[in-house]
C-alpha cells in the first residue's frame, strides 16, 4: 500500500501554511510555495480570493496544482473570503482566520510561510513559527499588483497555464487565396510570437493523398467532406491553439477558428452543424482578408476561385454579429500588414482590465 506523498527527507516542520489570493499566480508565489515545500512534511496552500475579482477561484487552483504537481505533499484548498481587509482590526483578523481554519479542517499548523508584513500576526494566531520569504521582492521581483497592471511586462514570471489565460488571440480569416496564412506568418514575425496554422488545409492534403493512393489522377475536386470532418477540424484547431497559447508571447495569431470553420462547412455541406457552431470562441480581434485585388493561386489544394466573393460576404456577415472587433484588410500586402499591426498594437496598448481585490484602508 502506498502511504502519504513523501516530502523532504528531514523536514523542519510537520505542517506549513501559505495563504494568499494568487491573483494571478506568479513566480514569486511559486518560490514561496517551493520554500514551504522544502522545509515541511506537508503544506496547505489556502487560496482565498474575494468574489469581486476577475479570475475564478477554480482556475487559480488548477494553475497552482499544475505548477506544483512535482511536490504532491503540497495541497491546495480554495475558499472565498469576502471579509474586509484591515490589518489593524482584530475583528477583521478573526473573520479571515476563521476562513483559513475552515480550509485547514482543524489540522494544526507549525509554520506560516509568507512574503507579506502580515505573516507574523498570522503565525501568532495559529500558534506557529513565522517564516518570512523574500519580503523585499529581491529574489523574485514581482507582485500580483504589478502583474495585474501590466501582464505583458511580467510575462516571464507567469506559468504556461496563466499565460494562456492572458494571451490576446488574434484570428485571421478570409476566403481561399486571400493571404490569411501570409498575414498570420507576417504578424507572428513582426511580434516575435507564435502563430497557429490552419488544420483544415492539413486535413485536405491528407484526404487527397489517400484518394491518390488508389486513384493517382484524383484532384482536390474529388475530395468529399462530411460533418465529422468539420468537428475534427474544430477540435484539432482549438487543441493546437490552446497548446500554442501556453508558450506564446502576449499575442497569439491564429489562421482560422471555429467560427470560420462554420462558414467552410456551410460552403461544402449547405449549413453549419450545431457542434461546430457551439464551439465558437471570442478572440480579442478578427482580421478579415478581402479577396479584391488578390490573384487566386491554384496550389492543388484549393477549389473555390469562383466562390471567393461569396465567402468574403459570409465572413463579413458572421463577424458583424459576433461581438468581437473586426478589422478588414484591403489593398496590397504592405498596407494590409500595416493596418493589422496598428490594430494589434492598439489591442496590446489597451492592456487587461481586472477588478481590484479587496484592499486595506489607505
Amino acid at each position: 500500500m502506498s502511504g502519504p506523498p513523501a516530502g523532504p527527507a528531514r523536514p523542519e516542520f510537520r505542517h506549513g501554511l501559505v495563504v494568499g489570493k494568487f491573483y494571478p499566480p506568479h513566480a514569486g508565489h511559486h518560490a514561496l510555495i517551493e520554500a514551504a515545500a522544502a522545509r515541511c512534511a506537508a503544506v496547505t496552500v489556502v487560496v482565498a480570493p474575494s468574489r469581486r475579482e476577475s479570475i475564478r477561484l477554480e482556475l487559480r487552483l488548477d494553475w497552482l496544482r499544475e505548477a506544483h504537481a512535482h511536490t504532491p505533499w503540497v495541497r491546495f484548498v480554495g475558499r472565498y473570503d469576502d471579509h474586509p481587509v484591515d490589518y489593524a482590526d482584530p475583528a477583521a483578523w478573526d473573520a479571515h482566520c476563521a476562513v483559513f481554519s475552515a480550509a485547514l479542517g482543524g489540522r494544526p499548523v507549525d509554520a506560516v510561510f509568507s512574503s507579506e508584513a502580515y505573516g507574523g500576526e498570522l503565525a501568532r494566531r495559529f500558534d506557529a513559527t513565522a517564516v518570512c520569504v523574500d519580503p523585499d521582492r529581491r529574489v523574485v521581483p514581482v507582485s500580483g499588483t504589478a502583474v495585474r497592471a501590466d501582464p505583458a511586462a511580467h510575462w516571464d514570471r507567469l506559468s504556461p497555464a496563466v499565460r494562456a489565460w492572458f494571451v490576446r488571440r488574434v484570428v485571421v480569416v478570409g476566403a481561399e487565396s486571400t493571404g490569411t496564412t501570409t498575414m498570420a506568418a507576417a504578424l507572428a514575425a513582426h511580434y516575435g510570437t507564435a502563430w497557429v496554422p490552419e488544420y483544415g488545409r492539413e486535413l485536405t492534403a491528407r484526404k487527397l493523398a489517400r484518394l491518390r493512393a488508389g486513384r493517382p489522377a484524383a484532384t482536390v475536386f474529388d475530395v468529399t467532406w462530411d460533418r465529422d470532418d468539420f468537428v475534427e477540424v474544430v477540435r484539432a484547431q482549438q487543441a493546437a491553439e490552446d497548446a500554442a497559447a501556453r508558450s506564446s508571447g502576449p499575442l497569439l495569431v491564429c489562421d482560422t477558428d471555429a467560427r470560420a470553420t462554420a462558414v467552410w462547412e456551410e460552403r461544402y455541406l449547405g449549413s453549419a452543424s450545431e457542434p461546430v457552431l457551439a464551439a465558437a470562441r471570442r478572440p480579442a480581434l478578427y482580421l478579415l482578408t478581402d479577396h479584391v485585388g488578390v490573384p487566386f493561386t491554384d496550389d492543388g489544394l484549393r477549389d473555390g476561385a469562383h466562390l471567393r466573393a461569396w465567402m468574403t460576404e459570409r465572413f463579413r456577415a458572421e463577424l458583424a454579429g459576433c461581438g468581437v472587433p473586426v478589422m478588414e484588410l484591403t489593398g496590397p500586402h504592405p498596407e494590409r500588414l500595416a493596418r493589422a499591426v496598428a490594430a494589434c498594437d492598439a489591442l496590446l496598448a489597451a492592456g487587461w482590465s481586472l477588478a481590484d481585490p479587496l484592499l486595506p484602508p489607505a
